[in-house]
């Protein structure tokens, strides 16, 4: 019986076989999903995960290009934030490294494009500043001036006192370095203030405990205001920066900062009060607190009864033409004398006193909601359909919709002044998108309207 042979020749080829591998992609992980980071009070609370977790904007600006950490398996990195010094301290751990052609992310590079100098090396220094700190807050007010102190009717703080310090100087630009990264980590899109131009001033509000000396005073929260000069002889003050830390939100010390410094633009007489690019939750305290003070101002309700009574007389939807319901431009100017609001928010809230004149809103919401529509539609679109000037408006696009548009100039007094032909289906999307951002005003108005009343009864 035979017995089967592999020829020499098929020995040789698998021999000169080599098995091929693929190297696993490094895709990369997105900083929110592995970095966490807590306020700690004290000294206990780190390491334990005791402290406040704060939620941080998105972290991809500062790492890499595309925004990911690359190199790092099981990687998890836990950040405290001391609330007594305001310095960090990072915690890195991981399973491996490997560069799998991403390269290894610099960690430590990338944490101090957001913690700078305030990125304390080892765990051990960072629990010796609790003790060693202990007075940080109070040694860079001890120079500062008190622009109020005690507390709006609407907090309450056993045995504690608010103040409000305006720092300025070397004291102002140290402090603020070690503000910074809560800055970035909570603010979307925020940049630091240049600590070396004198026209940025920095207001703190610190609580002092008043039955306990050796209690620390804390830092609640800052607001970092600029100071223009208007000719010939006032100034602009435009609010440029507003936080309060994250354990001590929802409680009323934003509104309380916000207010001390509205009561400060009317006491240093300044030219008008403006915030730059307010988000919806400061615009909404903003206007909680402008409401009741445009209310209290003699010249507001004749002005505002003129407006609520044709609101009340007419049916708008019968009207063959745009009908303005702003506020006369003496009016205007009072209020800007009078309580440093400017023209902008002054409109905004004007709104709000038609909506809570119209009583009850319910019979006159119609009228009401036609008013604010042909606002946004101005703002948006243009003063008046078909008029001159530029108009932005959406069209079908291959690109991303949300970066692509398209703007047209007009020209009074010839053909080009003819309103541009709008295909039927474009009209109803920029119809709904209208309805959809009058229902969002709507509602923001409601909820002031709502807050003030409870407020006043």
């Amino acid at each position: 019986m035979g017995t089967k042979h592999q020829s020499s020749d098929a020995v040789s080829d698998q021999k000169k076989r080599r098995k091929v591998g693929f190297t696993k992609t490094d895709e990369g992980v997105q900083p929110n999903d592995c970095i966490k980071i807590y306020i700690a009070s004290r000294e206990d609370e780190v390491g334990s995960q005791v402290g406040f977790p704060i939620e941080p904007v998105d972290l991809s600006s500062f790492f890499e290009e595309d925004g990911k950490i690359y190199g790092y398996q099981g990687l998890k990195i836990t950040v405290w934030i001391s609330s007594i010094s305001f310095q960090a301290y990072a915690d890195i751990s991981f399973e491996s490294t490997c560069d799998a052609g991403k390269g290894i992310t610099d960690l430590k590079a990338s944490l101090q494009n957001i913690f700078a100098d305030n990125l304390v090396e080892t765990k051990d220094d960072f629990l010796k500043t609790f003790s060693s700190e202990t007075n940080y807050v109070k040694s860079m007010i001890s120079d500062g001036k008190v622009i109020s102190n005690g507390l709006h009717g609407h907090l309450n703080a056993d045995s504690s006192e608010l103040e409000v310090v305006r720092v300025e100087g070397e004291s102002m630009g140290l402090l603020y370095c070690r503000l910074v990264p809560l800055v970035l980590l909570l603010v979307d899109g925020s940049n630091p203030i240049d600590v070396t131009d004198p026209d940025w001033e920095i207001y703190l509000l610190v609580e002092k405990k008043t039955d306990e000396k050796d209690v620390p005073q804390k830092l609640l929260g800052f607001a970092a205001l600029y100071r223009f000069f208007h000719y010939p002889d006032s100034h602009r003050l435009r609010l440029g920066q507003i936080l309060v830390f994250p354990p001590y939100q929802r409680k009323g010390y934003g509104s309380h900062l916000l207010q001390v410094i509205t009561d400060m633009a009317v006491a240093d007489n300044i030219y008008d009060f403006s915030i730059e690019e307010p988000l919806d939750s400061l615009q909404h305290v903003r206007a909680c607190i402008d409401i009741p003070r445009l209310l209290a101002l003699q010249s507001i309700q004749p002005a505002l009864n003129s407006v609520v009574s044709r609101l009340k007389g007419e049916n708008l939807a019968k009207r063959t033409q745009i009908t303005r319901f702003s506020p006369p431009s003496d009016t205007i100017e009072e209020v800007r004398k009078t309580l440093k609001i400017n023209k902008k928010q002054f409109l905004q809230c004007w709104e709000i006193l038609i909506y809570l004149a119209l009583d009850p809103i319910e019979k006159h919401l119609d009228n009401f909601r036609t008013i604010v529509l042909d606002r946004i539609r101005g703002d948006v679109i243009g003063k008046d359909t078909g008029a001159s000037g530029k108009r932005v408006l959406e069209v079908p696009t291959e690109f991303d919709s949300e970066v692509s548009f398209v703007m047209f100039k007009t020209n009074g007094g010839s053909d080009e002044s003819k309103e541009v032909e709008i295909e039927e289906s474009d009209k109803m999307k920029q119809e709904e998108q209208l309805q959809k951002l009058v229902d969002e005003r709507i509602e923001a108005i409601k909820l002031v309207a709502d807050k003030v009343s409870v407020k006043s009864s």
